[in-house]
């Protein structure tokens, strides 16, 4: 673990991209889970948690060798509305760490204290959240959706203040970037387009470096932000995912999804939903998030107008709708195993959405049960509330889908559950994860849930077995009282 091969490149940016300072040390930190395949990317040794310097090093106790703490700059549009004064409040990245296998990940504390970002708040996160974010991350990675990953979560014998009193930890983050659309907006609207310039020419540097020397490479990464943010909302969409504050702040320059605040996987088909309780307006509805994500390119876009003729970012802004209709489609023609995209599938399609949204059926668990149609000697079961005949209707359509590819319904059965997962991050599953870790000090059913939600399209026996997962009561449907359950910025 002293060990680290740190490459820091982003601290040679320069004091106008950060600020420099080492994270508060705490007492006593404790280990509340532990993820070892997060720990495999960057080459420590699942052993290194048991030992005592461990948890003293990613609790920012002491300083691990090697890195070089800093806070970052940035501003974004909250809600619509511009907020010059972010940063990194109370997170530090320590530093970058290249592989042999050429990947490079970051690695972050957040939660380690304040920085001159904090805008007076304390710099500690509370331990709620940093679980909430710690197994979120876990089960996007597990569904095969880009996202920063996990390492630990620290906690501290101390109590914070948000709407309660509530115990702090901290988050030990992952991630192949930690640059925001947020990070250019705060150099171009503070009149520094020298510095966007720079930014943008260290992000093709390190993120692309195949388009780096090209003469409109600024376009082109422009063109690639599109595309990786495009295929993260049709991931999002079709998973059943609602980030919660799609601020332009919370949008990484990679397509990552990043900064798990009040976010849900939906339990049942609604896309006026929003998981944060502070959106009265649905700004961040499940069904608005493919038109925020093309708001905040639109907002990206803008701090390269000294880089890129403003007619040339208009035209690639005008791909990201197309582009991400088709991708939506092809997630949903997996989903459904339909491999003829035409107007036939987009309509079969649409009626599905509508034919859950008006039922409230499971939306995960319908797909997982559709996997089972027509398959010999199996039970295809939809608990539906009335409406029995527009399922007929639709199964009718989707059976003529079907018969003209030909597909051997065994065969299909497969492709859709490696698509359709068994079991997703339910909330209700996840509070009851919290509440144990809070009121009990108990944290053997977050590491149960980190467990099962990494390879959420399969049972594994032996592996339940062993952590006492009964997958029948994991993979139910949400009980009515915590349907579409909200939460705020702080949880």
């Amino acid at each position: 673990m002293e060990q680290i091969p740190f490459d820091n490149t982003f601290v040679k940016l320069g004091a106008d991209f950060f600020q420099s300072k080492s994270p508060d040390p705490v007492t006593d930190p404790y280990l509340v889970d532990f993820n070892p395949e997060a720990a495999r990317l960057i080459q420590i040794h699942p052993g290194e948690s048991s030992r005592e310097a461990f948890v003293q090093f990613f609790s920012g106790s002491q300083v691990l060798p090697g890195s070089e703490p800093l806070a970052m700059v940035y501003s974004g549009h909250q809600f619509g509305v511009y907020n010059p004064r972010l940063g990194d409040g109370r997170g530090l990245l320590l530093g970058e760490t290249r592989l042999p296998n050429g990947e490079t990940w970051e690695i972050h504390l957040k939660g380690c204290g304040p920085t001159r970002f904090a805008r007076g708040f304390d710099g500690r996160a509370t331990l709620r959240s940093s679980i909430r974010e710690h197994l979120g991350g876990e089960a996007m990675h597990g569904l095969g959706i880009p996202t920063t990953r996990s390492l630990a979560v620290i906690g501290i014998r101390e109590l914070i203040y948000r709407e309660r009193p509530e115990l702090a930890a901290i988050l030990v983050r992952l991630s192949d970037s930690h640059i925001r659309f947020g990070s250019f907006e705060y150099f171009h609207y503070t009149n520094r387009p020298e510095k966007v310039r720079e930014l943008a020419d260290y992000v093709l540097a390190r993120h692309f470096p195949d388009i780096a020397d090209e003469p409109d490479r600024y376009r082109l990464l422009f063109r690639r932000v599109i595309l990786s943010t495009a295929h993260l909302l049709a991931a999002w969409q079709t998973a059943g995912f609602v980030h919660g504050v799609m601020n332009t702040d919370n949008m990484s320059i990679t397509g990552t999804t990043f900064d798990y605040g009040p976010y849900a996987f939906i339990d049942r088909y609604n896309p006026h939903f929003t998981s944060n309780h502070s959106d009265t307006h649905g700004r961040y509805a499940l069904g608005q998030q493919p038109e925020i994500a093309h708001w905040n390119l639109g907002k990206f876009g803008e701090t390269l107008i000294g880089l890129v003729p403003a007619e040339h970012l208009q035209q690639e802004l005008e791909g990201y709708q197309p582009l991400f209709n088709r991708l939506l489609r092809e997630r949903m023609g997996k989903k459904l195993a339909i491999q003829v995209l035409d107007e036939e599938f987009t309509t079969l399609a649409g009626n599905l959405l509508r034919y859950l949204y008006e039922t409230r059926i499971d939306y995960t668990n319908f797909f997982r049960r559709l996997a089972d149609y027509q398959v010999d000697n199996r039970e295809t079961r939809f608990e539906s509330q009335g409406q029995k005949s527009d399922l007929e209707t639709w199964l009718a359509h989707y059976q003529r889908l079907l018969d003209r590819e030909d597909t051997d319904p065994e065969d299909r059965r497969k492709e859709m559950n490696r698509v359709n997962p068994k079991f997703i991050l339910r909330n209700y599953l996840l509070e009851g994860a919290i509440t144990k870790a809070i009121q009990e000090g108990d944290f053997s059913e977050v590491e149960r849930l980190r467990i099962l939600l990494q390879d959420p399209f399969r049972d594994r026996p032996e592996i339940f077995a062993q952590y006492k997962i009964d997958p029948d009561v994991y993979a139910s449907d949400t009980p009515d009282a915590f349907i579409e359950h909200q939460l705020s910025c702080s949880a």
